[in-house]
C-alpha cells in the first residue's frame, strides 16, 4: 500500500494540470452532493419548523351549518360546539389522543401600569399549550391547578408585552383585562409564525378556560359554547395518511378524511345532524398540509441528489479516463512486471489501488471544502422557511457510498485492461 500511495503522488506530480483537472471532477462532484443534500435537509427543517409554530399535527374544529336533513330537523341548522362535545371527543374517539377546548374574544381592553392595547384573549386548557406550540420563555407554564381553581392568571406573546411593558420584565405584573385584574405568570417566545386560525400567538393573551368561560364568556351565545376544539391525532392516524393520500381519486380538498370522519361520527348523534354531512362541522386538519410541505421537499431533496450523483458520475469518468491514459503509458512497465513474475491479481491490485486511491484523495478533499462552505452559509443570516446547511449523517454515509461505488466502478475497468495485458505485446510496446 505504501508503494502504491507513492506511485500515486508521482503520477500526479509528473502531470500535474491533468491530475488537478481529474481531481477537481471529484471534489466538484463531491461538494455538489454534499451541498445539495444540506440545502435540501435545510429547508425541510426550516418548512417543518414554521408549521409547527402553529401546531403539531393538530385539528383545529369549528361549528357550521348543516346541508343535509337529519333527525327529522332541517337542513341549514346552526352547529354550536360545547364543552360537551370536546369531552365526548375525548372519551369516545380511538383516534383523538389530545383534545382542548378554547373561548376567544378579541378586542379586549388590556392595561398594564405602563400601556394599554385592545388585544385577543384566549380561554385555554393546559394541554393546550403542548400541541399548539405555546413555548414560555420566561416564567411558567399553565398548571391544571389554575384551570381547577380558575385562577386569574395569564401568559401573554411577545408582541403583547412588548406593547405592554416595553422592555420591563413582566413577570408577577399585574395586567387588567377590562377591568379584571389578572396576574402575568409567563411570557411566550417569539414565534416565526406564518398561519394561524385567530391571529398570531405573539398578539395573544391567555388566560385559563375556566377563568375565560367565567369573565369573557362568548357573545350572544348559550353557556358552554365554545368557539373551537383543537384536536391531536394518535401517531398511528397521522402514519396511515400517506397511504391514504396515496389511493386519493380525485382533487385533495375533496377526500373525506379520516379525522374528520371520526369527528362527526361523535358529534352528529349529539346535534342530529348526519355524521356524512361534511358542513354540519369544518375542520383544519394540519397534519396533511405538513405531509404536503414534505412530499414537495423530499421531491426537491430527490432532485437535488440526482444532480450530485450526475455530476460525481461525470467526475468519475475523469478518473476512467486518465487511469486508462496511465495504463497506455505505463505498458512496457506492465511488461517488466509480469517478466520478473508478477501475476494478473498484482497488476490488477496496483491499478484498482491507484485508480481508488485517486478517488478517495479527491472525494475527501471534496467533504473538507463542503463542509467549510456549509458552515460559512450558515453564520449568515437566514430566511424564515431555511434553517441553514444541515448535513445529516444519513446524507453523508450515503455519499460516501456513492463516492465508494463511483471508485469501484471507474477503477475496475483501467485494472482489468492494464491486467490482461500480454507480456511480450507489454514490452514490445513503445510509445
Amino acid at each position: 500500500m505504501r508503494d502504491i500511495v507513492a506511485q500515486v503522488l508521482l503520477n500526479l506530480r509528473a502531470n500535474k494540470l491533468r491530475s488537478f483537472l481529474t481531481m477537481f471532477g471529484i471534489l466538484w462532484g463531491v461538494v455538489s452532493v454534499v451541498v445539495l443534500a444540506a440545502t435540501g435537509e435545510g429547508f425541510q427543517r426550516g418548512n417543518q419548523h414554521v408549521l409547527e409554530e402553529l401546531g403539531k399535527n393538530i385539528g383545529i374544529i369549528w361549528g357550521g351549518r348543516t346541508s343535509l336533513q337529519a333527525g327529522g330537523e332541517r337542513a341549514g341548522r346552526r352547529v354550536q360546539l360545547t364543552v360537551d362535545d370536546a369531552r365526548a371527543l375525548a372519551t369516545e374517539s380511538p383516534m383523538i389522543a389530545v383534545v382542548s377546548p378554547e373561548i376567544q374574544r378579541y378586542g379586549i381592553n388590556v392595561k398594564s401600569a405602563y400601556n394599554a392595547a385592545a388585544l385577543g384573549v384566549h380561554g385555554i386548557e393546559p394541554q393546550y399549550q403542548e400541541v399548539r406550540t405555546i413555548d414560555i420563555e420566561r416564567g411558567r407554564a399553565f398548571r391544571f391547578t389554575d384551570e381547577e381553581q380558575a385562577r386569574r392568571v395569564a401568559i401573554i406573546g411577545a408582541d403583547a408585552t412588548a406593547q405592554l411593558f416595553g422592555t420591563r420584565d413582566s413577570i408577577g405584573q399585574l395586567v387588567s383585562l377590562n377591568g379584571i385584574p389578572y396576574t402575568v405568570i409567563a411570557k411566550i417566545r417569539k414565534k416565526d409564525q406564518d398561519s394561524s386560525y385567530s391571529g398570531p400567538d405573539n398578539e395573544i393573551v391567555f388566560i385559563p378556560f375556566a377563568s375565560m368561560a367565567r369573565d369573557f364568556p362568548p357573545v350572544d351565545a348559550p353557556a358552554g359554547v365554545l368557539s373551537n376544539i383543537i384536536v391531536t391525532p394518535h401517531p398511528w392516524v397521522v402514519a396511515e395518511l400517506p397511504s391514504v393520500l396515496d389511493r386519493r381519486t380525485g382533487r385533495i380538498e375533496d377526500i373525506d378524511w379520516p379525522l374528520e370522519r371520526e369527528v362527526r361520527r361523535v358529534l352528529a348523534p349529539r346535534h342530529r345532524f348526519d355524521a356524512s354531512d361534511r358542513n354540519a362541522v369544518a375542520m383544519w386538519d394540519t397534519t396533511l398540509q405538513t405531509l404536503m410541505f414534505a412530499r414537495m421537499i423530499q421531491a426537491m431533496k430527490n432532485f437535488f441528489s440526482i444532480v450530485g450523483v450526475v455530476t460525481l458520475a461525470l467526475g468519475g469518468l475523469g478518473v476512467m479516463n486518465i487511469m486508462l491514459v496511465a495504463v497506455r503509458e505505463r505498458t512496457r512497465e506492465i511488461g517488466v512486471r509480469k517478466a520478473l513474475g508478477a501475476t494478473t491479481m498484482d497488476i490488477q491490485r496496483q491499478f484498482f489501488l491507484e485508480g481508488f486511491f485517486l478517488t478517495m484523495l479527491s472525494g475527501t478533499l471534496g467533504f473538507i471544502v463542503a463542509l467549510a462552505l456549509c458552515a460559512a452559509v450558515n453564520t449568515l443570516p437566514m430566511p424564515e422557511r431555511f434553517q441553514g446547511m444541515i448535513l445529516t449523517w444519513r446524507a453523508g454515509a450515503s455519499a460516501v457510498a456513492v463516492l465508494t461505488f463511483i471508485g469501484v466502478a471507474t477503477s475496475t475497468y483501467p485494472a482489468r485492461r492494464a491486467a490482461r495485458l500480454p507480456p511480450v505485446e507489454a514490452l514490445r510496446f513503445e510509445q
